[in-house]
């Protein structure tokens, strides 16, 4: 009954409650500038990995700086007129302090040697700037990228480099932004229409300013021990926005029915937290766990993740078993009764006989789809965004395309670089240098020079610097003799790296997550048999989310209806985190389901009648809240930076599919078919759960009889 004292507590003490929680938000606010001046946007990186150690050696022996980038485009090469105006800027770019070296396609007047500095068809011209190391190297960006775009042509393109970081940054909080400002407006309509009346429909959005201020007062917090990733607060936002609609649709809408049966408030307040409260802390224990298991990563950028989800989670959970009691103490006398309709729900109990008639044709169909869904995930590519992952409207991104169409592009694949302590013998080095060069897919071989006490390999592979040649090139360095120990890093070895560290911690992650589920589900349902039902609806669903991301961003299918190309691959860090928020949510929904069907078994003790009343009384719900979150998430697929949009696009299908696929057709469907083995567990764990189960029921709901659903009339065959 520990929810139930809690609620009741907080709704006799609203205004205490209250102060405390505005003064969390109060706090949040405050640190929200340390926060986002801490804020790191480095990911796909695996510290003491060979790639890292081997970087970070040849970046201590010779520190090199940053690079951005401009195209001249629309005159001639041969134009004395743009000659003059680049010579000019480029010389007022070598004159600021921290650039290193300006490269233009003419050296004192006469051609570069670099043929890639001038297009093929003669009417663009390419410059590069270095940087210094160092702070004085990175202050100095901006204003030489003003300076580039102050040459005279027609059409001037500056990126790249350091710049495209920046526009990453930038990309991610303008999708924040832009997503705040196209969902909120749309929930609380939705919200106003599914409870009839502003001051329910406010509750659910109060929650939600709530959860996300905490929560960025806990990243503030934990970004002075770790690395906070940027797109940290895009994750907080979507889960905190999304989930505090979820759980305050759910307790407001048990809230509405237990006014209907009882006209005092505190009697209803503690009839709903003693049930639907209950749901709702099993729900965000399970959505903690999903989210907590990103912790056994050993990337930085998935480990803020984990800290930011399972604190907007746990927050947002607070806030609902707390904030919401006392905001319905105060003004719980104003939320609208809701007494259900006797034909309410039949839909979803005619969808539930339909299914039981037939429930292994429904179960072969349902998951004969998701399984084929799922089948493009088996080709799946993955690799760091760049440049095609911005907007067209991107600077960076236009700066590609022009340099791949118009420009030769071999000297702009990064190698993949050996690295060797010390100084190899010439004749040795000479030797593994050529059979370096006999590799699959190797384009060419180069010795670097000025890298003090290392040897130091450039290898560049055909293709692309993350491609599947140069991803086997890696393995290939790394299995070949060599004349001393070597380390191998680049773009295509951090990949390799970063993939391997995934699989080598998956499991791990994997474990925690699902044990933590199924010993939640167990203490929720006093079964081992549900908890590894949903386990595996989950895994369907999720599977048919993955596929559909594949066949939409990496092969460009339909992408045009969320604006997106083909990109070849999917974002590294996307699969890991849709599917442990999706895995999460999914949960939440069987959560919600399974708390209504074990309420209403131990009531009858009927398995049938438990699901039929079970789909009854939260079909309407569940289908309310993958709506909301559809809306939320769907709101991040209209912003412009792939990840960003991947990640929503994932969690719009993984939400959609559970509530409608999962929800009403495959869980009746299995559950039809174990009939009392639903419930089963091995008597010492029924002991168990007897013992230490949660099922807060209080005695006035457990005794209320539940609306009977009369069965179809059976007319009779003529003799």
């Amino acid at each position: 009954m520990f929810l139930t004292r809690l609620a009741t507590a907080c709704s006799r003490h609203a205004l205490l409650v209250i102060l405390v929680w505005a003064g969390v938000v109060v706090a949040g606010v405050a640190s929200a500038p340390v926060l986002f001046g801490r804020l790191t946007s480095e990911a796909g990186t695996v510290q003491g990995s060979e790639s890292y150690r081997a970087a970070h050696a040849v970046r201590a022996a010779r520190p090199t700086g940053g690079e951005i980038y401009a195209v001249a485009d629309g005159r001639a090469a041969t134009d004395p007129g743009l000659r003059e105006s680049v010579t000019r800027v480029a010389a007022a770019v070598a004159a600021q302090p921290g650039v290193a070296a300006v490269d233009t396609p003419w050296r004192d007047g006469a051609p570069a040697a670099a043929p890639q500095a001038v297009s093929r068809d003669g009417r663009a011209v390419a410059l590069a700037v270095r940087f210094d190391p160092g702070p004085e190297g990175d202050d100095a960006v901006e204003p030489v990228a003003g300076l580039l775009r102050t040459i005279d042509a027609p059409h001037v393109l500056v990126g790249g480099g350091e710049l495209l970081d920046a526009e990453k940054d930038d990309q991610a909080a303008a999708d924040l932004a832009r997503a705040e400002t196209i969902s909120t407006p749309v929930i609380l309509v939705l919200l106003l229409v599914i409870f009839g009346g502003a001051v329910a429909a406010g509750l659910p959005l109060l929650v939600t300013l709530v959860g996300v201020g905490a929560t960025l007062a806990l990243l503030a917090a934990a970004s002075l021990l770790t690395d906070i990733s940027v797109y940290a607060v895009n994750i907080v936002t979507m889960l905190g926005l999304g989930l505090a609609v979820d759980y305050a649709l759910l307790l407001v809408s048990r809230f509405r029915e237990e006014r209907a049966e009882d006209a005092e408030v505190a009697g209803a307040i503690a009839r709903t937290f003693a049930t639907a409260g209950l749901t709702v802390a099993f729900s965000g224990l399970t959505v903690a766990a999903s989210l907590g298991a990103l912790l056994a990563f050993p990337d930085a950028f998935l480990r803020s993740m984990g800290v930011a989800g399972l604190g907007v989670v746990l927050l947002d959970l607070a806030a609902a078993v707390t904030l919401l009691p006392a905001m319905l103490g105060l003004l719980g006398h104003r939320v609208r009764p809701r007494r259900r309709a006797a034909s309410e729900g039949r839909a979803f109990v005619a969808v539930a006989r339909a299914v039981r008639r037939r429930p292994v044709a429904v179960l072969g169909v349902a998951g004969t789809l998701l399984v084929l869904v799922a089948v493009p995930f088996l080709d799946a590519r993955f690799a760091d965004p760049d440049e095609r992952s911005l907007p067209r409207s991107s600077e960076s991104r236009q700066l590609r395309a022009a340099a791949e169409s118009r420009f030769d592009l071999s000297a702009d694949v990064d190698p993949v670089t050996v690295v060797a302590r010390g100084t190899v013998a010439p004749e040795r080095l000479a030797a593994y240098r050529a059979e370096l060069g006999r590799l699959d897919g190797v384009r060419s071989v180069a010795v670097r020079e000025g890298v003090p006490g290392l040897t130091v390999v450039d290898v560049t592979p055909f293709g692309e610097s993350q491609g599947d040649v140069a991803k086997r090139l890696v393995t290939a360095v790394r299995d070949l003799p060599a004349p001393a120990p070597v380390e191998v890093a680049g773009d295509a070895a951090r990949l390799v790296d970063y993939e391997q560290a995934l699989r080598d911690r998956a499991p791990w992650a994997a474990a925690v997550l699902f044990a933590a589920t199924f010993v939640l589900l167990f203490l929720f349902t006093g079964s081992v048999v549900l908890p590894l039902k949903a386990i595996v609806m989950n895994l369907l669903s999720l599977g048919a989310s993955f596929g559909a991301l594949v066949w939409v961003f990496q092969d460009g299918h339909l992408g045009g209806l969320v604006g997106t190309d083909a990109l070849g691959a999917l974002s590294i860090t996307t699969p890991v985190l849709v599917f442990a928020i999706a895995f999460g949510l999914s949960m939440d929904y069987e959560v919600f389901l399974l708390g209504r069907i074990a309420e209403s078994h131990r009531r009858t003790g009927d398995n049938d009648r438990a699901v039929e009343q079970g789909l009854r009384r939260t079909g309407g719900i569940i289908t309310a809240a993958a709506a909301l979150m559809a809306v939320v998430y769907g709101a991040f697929v209209a912003g412009g930076f792939s990840p960003v949009k991947q990640v929503g696009l994932g969690l719009v299908l993984a939400v959609l599919v559970d509530a409608t696929v999962v929800r009403m057709l495959v869980v009746p469907a299995a559950m039809t078919l174990m009939g009392r083995a639903n419930w089963w567990a091995p008597a010492p764990l029924r002991r168990l759960h007897d013992r230490i189960g949660l099922t807060e029921t209080p005695e006035p709901v457990a005794l209320r009889p539940e609306p009977a659903e009369p069965e179809p009339a059976r007319v009779a065959s003529p003799a």
